[in-house]
């Protein structure tokens, strides 16, 4: 099977349904593809070869942003997930139909302007946003109300409910994705630790994710995000110093080349980001990306063009289809390196 990066198909079957360690694996226990724009070539490995494929100096650039239990019944016909804050203090959340053990999108037919929800809250749609989001408030605080009233975010390709804790990574800290920043889902404790004792170093930026439906091939909107101080330093010394800078996580990537903009070396920021890294943005301070497989026609595949090539980008993605590697966010992952 060849792939392009607009139009390859992916089969059912490569759609991970449940986390590894329901499937008789461990975390850690995923595949790995690495592939290398030097010499242009793809290996496969698994995940916890990942410290003898990075090098002493490497730093690791994860989010330490916590999922939100984001997704609130409102009633028989109709599921809200809650996807983004937004400066104003109100959120962008998309309506849903329940089907199943998932749900669709809600489609033309406007949702009601006021919405009761489970406790006693009401939300208020204030506008449409993108084709499938809505500007809304709530007459309550968010993330409290989600922590208590809240379930994860679940698409079809999951074949049953997982517990909140399934979709956290070892690095979250700060509760605010709607859906989980899933490159760094692998990770676990010993493998944090071979790297560390093999000097590559961790420093942590926050990007709270938004629900995914720019895989359609939408642009990202603007998200939260945080570079703090130590990170830049971290960041800017890897950099004099001749080592490379990886995002663990396209929400990485987009947190740093955001921060980048302004000037190399760089500084501090913090907000809310509307860039879209791509061929013809360039990378300033990004090095390498470790992230997951990608639909065809998403957005994300534009900015794992601004490391590949897009010939490279096509063995890859043909080497994971002929292998069985497996997509979303329980599946398997990708290094591309420099």
């Amino acid at each position: 099977m060849t792939a392009t990066l607009t139009e390859f198909t992916l089969p059912t079957e490569l759609e991970a349904h449940a986390p590894p360690e329901a499937r008789g694996l461990p975390r850690d226990g995923v595949r790995l593809l690495v592939s290398r724009a030097a010499d242009a070539t793809v290996t496969h490995h698994g995940f916890t070869d990942l410290p003898g494929l990075l090098l002493p100096g490497d730093l690791l650039v994860v989010n330490n942003s916590r999922t939100l239990p984001a997704a609130v019944p409102a009633g028989p016909d109709l599921t809200i997930h809650f996807s983004t804050a937004r400066p104003d203090g109100s959120w962008l959340v998309e309506p849903r139909i329940p089907a199943g053990k998932s749900s669709l999108p809600h489609g033309d037919q406007p949702p009601p302007e006021v919405i009761a929800l489970p406790g006693g809250a009401e939300l208020t749609l204030t506008g449409r946003a993108t084709a499938r989001l809505w500007s809304a408030r709530l007459s309550v605080a968010v993330v409290p109300y989600l922590l208590r009233h809240g379930e994860p975010i679940r698409y079809s390709y999951a074949g049953q409910r997982w517990p909140l804790e399934a979709y956290q990574t070892v690095f979250g800290r700060l509760p605010g994705s709607a859906e989980m920043p899933s490159a760094a889902r692998p990770f676990t404790p010993a493998v944090v630790t071979d790297l560390v004792a093999r000097g590559v170093t961790f420093a942590p930026i926050t990007l709270h994710c938004g629900v995914s439906s720019l895989e359609a091939g939408e642009d990202p909107y603007p998200e939260q995000y945080d570079v703090p101080p130590a990170t830049v330093r971290l960041v800017n010394l890897t950099r004099q110093s001749g080592g490379r800078v990886i995002a663990v996580g396209t929400t990485v990537v987009r947190a740093l080349e955001t921060t980048a903009l302004g000037a190399v070396p760089m500084a501090a920021t913090a907000g809310w980001t509307s860039h879209v890294v791509t061929p013809e943005t360039g990378l300033r301070v990004v090095d390498g990306l470790l992230t997951g497989l990608h639909e065809p026609r998403s957005s994300h595949l534009r900015m794992l063009a601004a490391f590949h090539r897009e010939d490279l980008l096509g063995d890859c993605y043909d080497a994971v289809l002929s292998n069985g590697y497996l997509w979303h966010e329980f599946g398997d992952v990708h290094l591309l390196l420099p």
